[in-house]
């Protein structure tokens, strides 16, 4: 697991760049929780950038966030989030919520397979 601190970290790692400079870049997370509340660069604008980019545009994208606002929601899924689900306040209910969604996502989701080139 890779934890990035604000939105601009992420995508320094996502896409190899700043102090993630000769990352290899073909080895990407096969899911990717994304707050919308990031310092620096926003979630939304994360997750505009990954689906903008040919190499990130189908990387599962989970949007785990406290919002509760309906235009958060659509907003996201218009840019291309595979799932959106709020955060439990309590720790352990959290815990409990991303061990459910690593299950799902990395156990029973099935990704589209990666072809050749980039």
């Amino acid at each position: 697991m890779v934890v990035a601190h604000d939105g601009e970290e992420a995508l320094e790692y996502l896409f190899g760049t700043g102090k993630y400079e000769g990352r290899d870049t073909s080895i990407q997370p096969q899911v990717i929780l994304l707050d919308l509340q990031l310092p620096k660069i926003n979630g939304l604008e994360v997750l505009k950038r990954l689906r903008a980019d040919k190499r990130t545009m189908l990387q599962p994208v989970v949007i785990l966030t406290t919002s509760s606002e309906e235009m958060d929601v659509i907003a996201s899924y218009e840019n291309g989030a595979n799932s959106y689900t709020r955060k439990p306040v309590d720790f352990n209910q959290f815990i409990e919520a991303v061990k459910q969604l690593g299950l799902y996502w990395l156990v029973l989701n099935e990704a589209p397979v990666k072809r050749g080139g980039s």
